[in-house]
């Protein structure tokens, strides 16, 4: 980092960067301590643990569902542990996740279930269109595009998951 600067060149550099994050919850129960992640544009980290490690505490704290007991996290520049609360829901609009779940719409194909991320932000369809035959043929699914999830394997459920939280 630069003199003029220092931490704050580190901050922008990242997509999401968390400091000294630990969350305690009532009764003393200790989820996360002292986090340090960094995770730089176009970036991939995956976040692998033990049941009761604290991994769906870090997500809920990356979406804002949470707040930590100390530290900060920045997600693409902004601070969320000080975002102000008519923000949040841009900000959870921002970051893809996937759930262990899936979370798919069983009523609707490949393609609409991908789209469908788009759609509620208001994207003309032209855009939806090639955006969802672009993320399809990245996670190679382009050719599954009108099955319906219960006609998917577990290992492609999970790729539409992950299609959908890419799509943005």
């Amino acid at each position: 980092g630069c003199s003029a600067c220092g931490a704050a060149v580190e901050v922008f550099c990242s997509m999401i960067l968390l400091k000294a994050v630990t969350k305690v919850y009532e009764g003393g129960i200790v989820a996360v301590r002292d986090v340090n992640i960094e995770a730089s544009k176009g970036e991939f980290v995956f976040l692998v643990g033990p049941s009761g490690s604290g991994k769906s505490t870090l997500i809920r704290l990356l979406l804002r569902e949470d707040r930590p007991t100390r530290g900060q996290i920045w997600v693409a520049g902004k601070d969320i542990t000080t975002m102000p609360s008519w923000k949040v829901p841009h900000l959870r609009r921002s970051v893809g996740t996937v759930f262990q779940d899936f979370k798919l719409l069983p009523n609707r194909t490949v393609a609409e279930n991908v789209a469908f991320a788009l759609e509620v932000l208001g994207r003309p369809r032209a855009v939806v269109d090639r955006q969802v035959g672009q993320v399809l043929e990245l996670v190679g699914l382009s050719t599954k595009a009108d099955r319906y999830p219960l006609q998917l394997s577990g290992g492609e459920q999970q790729r539409v998951s992950v299609a959908r939280a890419f799509v943005n």
